[in-house]
């Protein structure tokens, strides 16, 4: 909930703004970047061994087509997120994983160029690689694939007729258990917040 709260205080302020319509059939398409920030605490190991996810940054694409003016059905997909994984300031693994995610927004609609937006979805993450290193190395790391909810908020300014500028923020829910050598060990917390900036083309 409070995630939620978040993302709905963060529309409602950009609300104050000016923004432009979106019209049904219209489609448009966005690349740039983004940063996936693990929430603090990624949980534990066997026994009462805590781990830490640390930050991953790649390139991210996203289409999005308008069902009705102002609202569209947005999919998020992106290159590989890479991530170390420690515990007790020790790396034992490296992981990469995909988060495609699928979302329904709704963009405000009010005059100039700016057009803010809220979303919810589902997010599909997919632990594309893991391997185990420092003091787990040879040994074989596997994180479960994971569902969960995502929420989703920004802002687009335009640039042009048909582009803009778009920054945003997403909090995904992502938990996956570890294995080790096929042995449930424990479960990652991720839980990230996912922040973008990208440009965004309208067809």
């Amino acid at each position: 909930m409070k995630h939620l709260t978040a993302l709905a205080l963060a529309a409602l302020v950009a609300g104050a703004a000016p923004a432009l319509a979106q019209e049904r059939g219209d489609v448009s398409l966005g690349i740039g970047l983004a940063g996936v920030i693990p929430e603090s605490g990624n949980g534990v190991l066997a026994g009462p061994t805590p781990i830490s996810v640390d930050n991953g940054y790649s390139l991210q694409l996203t289409g999005e087509y308008f069902i009705a003016n102002n609202l569209g059905v947005e999919l998020l997909a992106a290159w590989p997120f890479a991530h170390d994984v420690d515990t007790g300031g020790v790396k034992i693994g490296e992981v990469k994983h995909l988060p495609p995610t699928l979302s329904l927004q709704y963009h405000f609609t009010n005059k100039g160029n700016i057009t803010p937006f809220i979303g919810a979805g589902i997010n599909y993450t997919t632990f594309t690689e893991s391997k185990a290193v420092g003091p787990l190395a040879g040994n074989d790391l596997d994180l479960d694939d994971s569902w969960g909810l995502a929420l989703h908020a920004g802002l687009d300014y335009r640039v042009s007729d048909k582009g803009a500028l778009r920054t945003d923020i997403r909090w995904m829910n992502i938990e996956s258990d570890v294995k080790l050598n096929g042995v449930d060990i424990g479960k990652a917390k991720i839980n990230p917040w996912v922040f973008g900036v990208s440009y965004v083309h309208t067809f």
